[in-house]
This record gives C-alpha cells, structure tokens and sequence, in this order.
C-alpha cells in the first residue's frame, strides 16, 4: 500500500517509497475506509506521465520539420528510429518489422524512465516490480497470442527441437516449457534488480560520506565513498542504457520464436 508519509529518508530504501499525491477513492471493499483497493494518483504514476510526456514532445518537435538536412535533435531521432530498426530486423527479420512500434515504445520508456531515476529527487519507475512484471507480462502475452494467430497449434513446435530422439524429447520438452514460461520472470526481475540494486549502492555510499564529514577526524576519509559515487553514478548510467537495450533485444527474440517457432 501507498505512504503518505515517510518515516526515515536516510534509508537507501526511502527513495522507492510510493507516495500518494491525490486519492480517487476505492475500489471494491464494504464500503468502510480501507476495506477496499486504493485508487490514487502517486509519484510513480507522475514519473511514468511525465516520461510519456518528454518521449511524445521529443519525437514530434524532433520530426516536425522534416528538413533534408535534419537538425540536432531530428537527427537523434533518425538514429533511435534506425538503432531500433536495425535490433528488429537482426533478431526478429523483416517479418517482425510489424512490431517495430511496440519494441521502439518499450525500448524510449524505459530507457527515459531510467535515466529520469538518475536526478536526485526523482523517482525510477523501473525499481518497482510491478512495473516491470507488467511490461514483461505485456511481451510475453503479445508472443503468445501473435505466435497462435501465426501458426495455429505449430507454435507449439516451439517446445520440440527437431532431429531429438524421443526419449531425449521427453526430457528436453518439460525443460524448454519450463524456460518459456520463466521469461516474464526474468525480463521483469533482471530489469528491477538492476535499477533497485544501483540506487541502494549509490544511496550507501552518499550517506556513508556524509557520516564520516560530520565525523571531525575522519571527514578525510570522506573522499573515499564520494569518488565510489562518481564512479557508481556513471556506471548506473551505462546500465540504465544498457538495461532497455537487453529489454528490447530479448523482446525481438521472443517476437522471432513467435514468428518461426520451429527449431
């Protein structure tokens, strides 16, 4: 459930706290106060706004002019646009050119609400688990139901390699049903654990400069922890990048399992 108020900010944990801004009300319950499902309006809901928000305006300010000779910011559009296109048609073919759209708006989403949780004071979306499980549980249902559309009961084909003795088979089939369905759990968790784990380190390592500035002797030392955050500041940064970018890539994958799900 959702805080109003936070007890301990020093806590490396305090900065993935959902507060609410504005309560809508309830859902469900028996009509008493807290019996039913809180609908409110909370920082992590701003944050995901607010990254919609600057990855709309970017694209369409960014392609508004359309010059031959394209600017600053039409060309970092081209070169997201092709960037992406290219993780689409190297891992999914020409075929899975069709989600281009799906895959590019997952990859600006969580790249920007990643790199949004890199400003102090900012929220990052993507260290909450129900936000990543969704968009995880988002590809995995998109796969599912395209891969069945496609091929009909052949996508089951997915589950038995071909040219495989069928006491092998027996065995490798409950193993590949198996790593199928644990890939929502590894797209939402490898995507969570990054941004959760960097955070926390990043948090430690401030608040331990600080205790050892207000230390009288052993403020030196201070410097210590400080360059381990500048460090771990600019290493967060590459992950941030580098975690959409896993994101987006193992989504073209599945999407080609979707499209030839015969070994």
């Amino acid at each position: 459930m959702a805080k109003d108020v936070i007890k301990n900010p020093i806590d490396p944990i305090y900065q993935f706290e959902i507060t609410n801004y504005y309560t809508f009300g309830e859902i469900g319950g028996d009509g008493g106060a807290g019996t039913g499902i809180e609908f409110a309006f909370t920082n992590s809901a701003l944050f995901m706004v607010l990254t919609v928000g600057l990855i709309a305006s970017f694209l369409i300010l960014s392609t508004r002019g359309r010059g031959l000779v394209p600017g600053r910011m039409q060309l970092l559009s081209e070169i997201t646009y092709e960037f992406v296109a290219n993780m689409v048609r190297t891992n999914a073919g020409t075929e899975g050119m069709k989600f281009f759209p799906f895959v590019f708006s997952l990859f600006m989403f969580i790249l920007v609400a990643n790199m949004f949780g890199m400003f102090p004071y900012f929220f990052t979306v993507t260290s909450q688990i129900v936000i990543t499980a969704a968009l995880a549980l988002l590809v995995f249902g998109v796969v599912v139901v395209y891969g069945f559309y496609r091929n009909g009961l052949k996508f089951l084909g997915l589950f038995v390699p071909k040219g495989i003795h069928w006491v092998i088979l027996l065995l490798v089939t409950p193993i590949e049903i198996i790593s199928f369905l644990s890939r929502p759990l590894s797209l939402s968790l490898r995507l969570f654990g990054n941004m959760l784990a960097g955070h926390i380190v990043i948090k430690v390592f401030g608040g331990m400069t600080v205790a050892l500035l207000s230390a009288g002797f052993w403020a030196p030392v201070a410097i210590l922890p400080f360059v381990m955050i500048i460090a771990m500041t600019g290493l967060e940064f590459l992950v941030s990048a580098l975690q959409a970018f896993v994101f987006a890539v193992l989504t073209c994958i599945y999407i080609n399992d979707a499209i030839h799900p015969s070994h």
